[in-house]
């Protein structure tokens, strides 16, 4: 069973950063590529980013590009979102999802939620 567990949100001041882990089991991490979604409140699901299976090549979202970093550690089976520069609109429940996944995608794990606020 494909279990994804997200972690590292919280509430931080406009300008500041957060680092979001997601941990994975259940598959074999290191053959898929995987991806970061949010959900704004009231708002639809926003694709946000995605990595390869070997962590060389990456993709976002322009709302995020230039201030969020998206990185993997297969030996640790752990994906993660590094967001720097973080606006009020970055307010968001945060899931990753496995495989390259867009707004459609039906998130089942239960997400990590970033505010951002002064």
């Amino acid at each position: 069973e494909v279990q994804l567990v997200e972690s590292g949100g919280g509430l931080v001041q406009p300008g500041g950063s957060l680092r979001l882990s997601c941990a994975a089991s259940g598959f074999t991490f290191s053959e898929y590529t995987m991806s970061w979604v949010r959900q704004a409140p009231g708002k639809g699901l926003e694709w946000v980013s995605v990595v390869n299976t070997d962590g060389g090549s990456t993709y976002y979202a322009d709302s995020v590009k230039g201030r969020f970093t998206i990185s993997r550690d297969n030996a640790k089976n752990t994906l993660y979102l590094q967001l720097n520069s973080l606006k009020t609109e970055d307010t968001a429940m945060y899931y990753c999802a496995k495989d390259w996944v867009d707004n459609n995608y039906n998130p089942r794990s239960q997400g990590t939620q970033v505010t951002v606020s002064s």
